[in-house]
């Protein structure tokens, strides 16, 4: 079988299944996660040399968005995996490298804190260096995978350099950080979210990841591209399974005193075609974003901004008009279409947020440095 099979067999057979138990119970999708990771698609972006399939980008995209067709939360579970293996595979060691790429490991971010919210690459948590040993005192707002990922990689300030951040790579058994109670949230409620705290957390001179000080350059030239994608892809598989929830139910769906169907009605059916529009909109910024960053061309960071901001958007766009036109039986569980509903709006408030990139992108078009 191709990849591609594979991935659809874990989809139909484990992934969907459970889509709407995890939901409901706010279960962490564990079974999910081991079949893909059985499977090699924990390694998708691992190199060969490790024994990852060594896959790019696009394959992550279309490895989330197929899964987020049937559970964003997982979707956004490898999402934060990917984002987390793109700087391992730069920084981590041969033996990290190895166990993500054969699957045995799950990784995530936890970079978002208390003091600077939704500015994600401005951490406020201390570091102390003693000896070959550091200190790291912090508070992470909202973590993927919190308690559920085998290591985190996570942002402090410099412990001694210059520059805004320093990342480290955590292990979970670590006893110096702690999972604060899980959201009890509106959507993406199977992907484990909890604040975590580091309190006086010790780990030495090889859990750096990279030169200290260099963590904004790694946050902004190796993890934004890849987060911002894979959340728009997220966004995406959304907006596609809720027109096709809503275009189903409206064709199947009778008016038996003027036997017809709902989609026969022209309102209903403009309301789907501006849904369709936005969809496809969205696919197309979402692959032309992926052409840019695979060949450097100049507008891929302007693009990147671009595709988390307008994909999110769009996904509210359309699972909002999903529920329209679906009426009353939208609000029922069966139907998935409230699920992604509330899926959408909680992609839609990830670091950085719509309003955060509209201000990006409006001082990168206005040639105004973009976090000055």
């Amino acid at each position: 079988m191709t990849y591609a099979q594979t991935l659809n067999s874990i989809v139909n057979d484990i992934i969907s299944p459970a889509a709407q138990t995890n939901d409901q119970k706010s279960s962490f999708p564990r079974a999910a996660i081991n079949a893909l990771g059985k499977a090699g698609f924990l390694g998708l972006i691992s190199s060969k040399d490790v024994g990852g399939m060594g896959l790019g980008l696009k394959d992550a995209a279309f490895v989330v968005e197929t899964v987020s067709k049937s559970c964003p939360s997982t979707g956004m579970i490898l999402t934060m995996h990917y984002c987390a293996t793109a700087v391992i595979e730069k920084y981590g060691n041969n033996i990290l490298r190895k166990n993500i790429a054969e699957g045995r490991h799950l990784s995530t971010l936890a970079w978002s804190e208390v003091g600077s919210r939704s500015h994600f690459w401005a951490p406020v948590g201390n570091v102390k260096k003693n000896g070959n040993h550091f200190t790291i005192s912090s508070q992470k707002s909202m973590v993927t995978s919190a308690g559920e990922a085998d290591s985190y990689v996570w942002t402090s300030l410099p412990a001694e350099a210059e520059g805004a951040a320093t990342m480290w790579l955590v292990e979970r058994n670590n006893p110096g950080i702690a999972v604060a109670k899980a959201f009890d949230g509106m959507g993406l409620r199977g992907n484990a979210s909890a604040p975590m705290y580091a309190d006086h957390l010790q780990v030495d001179s090889s859990a750096m990841l990279g030169a200290d000080g260099s963590g904004f350059d790694t946050m902004i030239g190796t993890v934004l591209p890849v987060f911002c994608t894979l959340s728009a892809s997220c966004s995406l598989g959304i907006a596609e399974s809720a027109l096709g929830a809503a275009i189903s139910h409206t064709s199947s769906s009778k008016l038996e005193h003027i036997n017809t169907s709902l989609s026969s009605l022209q309102t209903i059916r403009s309301y789907l075609a501006q849904a369709k529009i936005k969809t496809d909109m969205a696919r197309t910024l979402r692959d032309d974003t992926l052409t840019a960053i695979e060949s450097n061309r100049a507008d891929a960071m302007l693009r990147v901004m671009e595709v988390k901001a307008s994909l999110s958007e769009i996904a509210l766009e359309v699972t909002d008009t999903a529920m329209r036109v679906c009426g009353g039986a939208a609000f029922r569980k069966d139907l998935d279409l409230e699920r992604f509903f509330r899926d959408a709006r909680a992609a839609h408030i990830m670091a950085p947020t719509s309003d955060v990139l509209y201000d990006f992108i409006g001082k990168a078009i206005c040639n105004m440095p973009v976090f000055g």
